[in-house]
């Protein structure tokens, strides 16, 4: 199955759950209320994403005299992507890492660290711009958001039935029905599961950017060679950086292993690698 069908199949059961849960723990009225929240605080952040993702991880705005060799490969491969050339940015940061960030192609930019700058040999840095060049190109910043207003609005369904619990005993029949016990397995059941989905989406996006990265930079081997740098060094010293932001970056700047991965929104770095080497 492909990357681009995976990410559907993957969306139609989050919206599933979600319809689902909104069934048995606030019946119509209730998965409603919580749609609207849940819209209402994402479309505040999606609007205002890049200024949010940058601020977050305390990225400055160079200029082509400050950065010019920077500023021309980025604006080559954004030629050879189709893309209008994105805002660059750079994290004073020793552990080398990217992100890209905007709504669409039309308001994006790209953020590197200083430690990105200097740890990668050009070609491999033309594989990582490649790459957050394929996010902005796939709006993965739109899905991602769109992938958050159903996690969200499933949490909030949660945290509403427990209310309902504590003050009401759980809903009459007429009212949209529902068992209390399956109202309970479903309250504590179905935000982990929607956690789980939206992970697995951020994980499928992931593959798809190192293949159209890998495209756009023309040498797969190139990117392959820098993730493997960026997971050794961002494993020996990782980022000081916010959790939730930590999904945008190219590798995961966060320590963590074991269950932890379970919940990790990258891919396994040894089937990235692999992929990329099968090009």
């Amino acid at each position: 199955m492909n990357t681009v069908a995976k990410t559907f199949m993957l969306m139609a059961a989050l919206t599933a759950l979600f319809m689902i849960a909104g069934q048995a723990m606030g019946g119509q009225q209730g998965m409603i209320i919580a749609l609207i929240m849940a819209l209402g605080l994402n479309f505040f952040a999606y609007w205002n994403s890049d200024k949010l993702a940058l601020a977050m991880n305390h990225a400055r705005e160079v200029s082509p005299a400050e950065a010019g060799d920077l500023h021309a490969l980025v604006a080559g491969l954004a030629a050879r992507a189709g893309l209008p050339k994105p805002r660059v940015y750079v994290i004073d940061e020793a552990t080398p890492n990217a992100f890209a960030t905007g709504r669409n192609p039309e308001h994006a930019a790209v953020a590197v660290t200083t430690g990105l700058l200097r740890a990668l040999e050009r070609h491999e840095l033309e594989g990582v711009i490649g790459h957050e060049l394929a996010h902005i190109k796939h709006r993965d910043i739109l899905i991602g958001s769109i992938a958050a207003v159903m996690a969200g609005a499933i949490s909030y369904l949660a945290t509403m039935a427990q209310w309902a619990m504590l003050f009401g005993g759980g809903r009459r029949d007429g009212e949209g029905g529902g068992n209390p016990v399956v109202m309970l397995v479903t309250m504590l059941v179905a935000p982990l599961a929607a956690t789980l989905i939206q992970m697995a989406i951020s994980r499928s996006r992931e593959y798809l950017a190192d293949a159209t990265g890998a495209e756009i930079c023309g040498h797969p081997k190139s990117l392959a060679s820098a993730l493997n740098k960026l997971a050794n060094y961002n494993a020996q010293r990782p980022m000081d950086v916010n959790p939730a932001s930590a999904q945008m970056y190219i590798v995961n700047p966060l320590s963590g292993g074991g269950v932890a991965n379970l919940f990790s929104t990258h891919p396994p770095m040894e089937e990235r690698v692999r992929r990329l080497m099968s090009m």
